[in-house]
């Protein structure tokens, strides 16, 4: 009986405009819209809820965003971007669903507090929703703890928050 290593997950920095990237950027807002409007987003209500992040500060020195690849197949994705005091918000954290349960949710948010330690945050925070069940419980997996609100809108309803510490 032979057996197949499965691929190994690597998580780096990428342009949030790369082709990867706006493929994955689209793919999150498609699932996180279609969850929340209880039917699957249009191409137009991706276009649109997609048009500002290339100005969110995904980009030094203000932020960094990064690519998950499984084995050679871009799965993964997510951004950090510089708020105040130390804090850096997490924001776009999307897994493929075909790659979820491989490892991919770690590799990325690993990835992430790296980058928010490069860019000088001593504390992660994040807003999210309460019916994104798998992005809460990597969130919890890792460390993230519920806070009080640091920011408001539609969209948030719940807030995680971790601290730091340097490698």
């Amino acid at each position: 009986m032979t057996t197949v290593d499965a691929p190994a997950w690597s998580v780096r920095p990428e342009s949030a405009g790369s082709p990867d990237a706006t493929r994955l950027r689209r793919a999150y807002y498609a699932d996180v819209a279609g969850r929340y409007w209880h039917r699957p987003a249009s191409e137009a209500e991706v276009d649109e809820g997609t048009a500002q992040d290339l100005a969110c500060g995904l980009a030094p020195p203000t932020g960094e965003f990064v690519v998950g690849r499984y084995g050679a197949r871009a799965a993964s994705c997510g951004g950090v971007r510089l708020l105040d005091g130390g804090r850096a918000e997490l924001t776009r954290v999307y897994v493929s669903p075909w790659a979820r349960s491989t490892g991919g949710g770690g590799a990325l948010i690993a990835a992430l507090e790296r980058a928010a330690l490069g860019l000088g945050a001593r504390e992660l925070v994040l807003d999210t929703r309460l019916d994104l069940v798998e992005a809460r419980g990597l969130y919890v997996k890792h460390g993230f703890r519920e806070i009080p609100a640091y920011n408001s809108g539609p969209y948030r309803e719940i807030w995680y928050g971790k601290g730091l510490l340097p490698v």
